[in-house]
């Protein structure tokens, strides 16, 4: 089985874009809006999206990019629990002893 080796930049030899080219997209896309200022109908929308690209991130992905999709990951899912902690839990997504 094959191991993690870091950064796809480092492992591959493939040159990233010049930093200065994305680096006021890239700041804005890593620090995202609060997940506090979010509408209901944003914030799922925003997790939808983070859910659905999860599988390619974690593959495909640089170590930047994937530690943005987990810290933004993870701010966005506090916010929902923070919102909703009484959320309704599925019977059926138990198992015994939970």
């Amino acid at each position: 089985m094959g191991q993690w080796r870091g950064d796809q930049y480092r492992s591959t030899g493939v040159v990233p874009p010049p930093a200065a080219e994305f680096a006021a997209e890239t700041e804005l896309d890593e620090m995202g809006i609060d997940p506090a200022e979010l509408s209901d109908d944003d914030l799922m929308r925003e997790m939808q999206s983070l859910h659905r690209t999860r599988l390619a991130t974690l593959r495909h992905a640089a170590d930047t990019a994937l530690a943005t999709h987990l810290r933004r990951t993870a701010e966005l899912e506090t916010e929902y629990l923070n919102r909703y902690p009484g959320r309704e839990i599925d019977p059926s997504r138990l198992r015994d002893g939970c």
